[in-house]
């Protein structure tokens, strides 16, 4: 049987992770083309936080037995 609340909480934290992880990666390719000064390492801390982000999903993913 589906545990229907199981896979809402799933669905919804995939969605929200996607969208989070677009926006981060647009906003850091938008203010990497601009000229003022502090827009290039705002870009570059943006496009750390996208690794960040896939990186927490794989850590969520994968299970820890295959860490040890």
């Amino acid at each position: 049987m589906i545990e229907w609340g199981s896979f809402a909480a799933v669905a919804l934290s995939s969605l929200l992770s996607a969208c989070l992880f677009v926006l981060l990666y647009a906003l850091a390719l938008r203010l990497g083309d601009g000229k003022a000064r502090w827009r290039r390492p705002v870009s570059i801390i943006l496009f750390v936080l996208c690794g960040f982000v896939v990186l927490f999903g794989l850590f969520i993913i994968v299970p820890w037995d295959n860490f040890l």
